[in-house]
């Protein structure tokens, strides 16, 4: 049981790691010190586009309109990093 515990923090860390990098490429973008027309730089923004649309787009839902701030990828670290450590508190060993 522990090596599945491992393997859900690990994808857990993962996924976090995935956000952020998602959410400093969109800076980089939205900042043009990347160029979006770059065949691999938009082929790496698609990808990590489809990984994290789907757990922001509802958080994005509830959120009030903050003048082009967009804070959900903080909140979805803060409840992706609450549930990691729900996990290793109350995973039975």
């Amino acid at each position: 049981m522990n090596a599945l515990l491992s393997l859900l923090v690990t994808v857990i860390d993962l996924y976090v790691w995935v956000i952020i990098i998602s959410a400093v490429m969109s800076w980089l973008v939205a900042f043009n010190v990347i160029n979006s027309h770059n065949r691999f730089v938009a082929t790496i923004g698609d990808m990590l586009y489809r990984l994290t649309e789907p757990a922001l787009r509802p958080i994005r839902r509830f959120l009030p309109n903050l003048g082009g701030i967009d804070i959900s990828p903080v909140i979805l670290i803060l409840l992706l990093v609450f549930l990691r450590n729900l996990l290793i508190e109350y995973w039975p060993r």
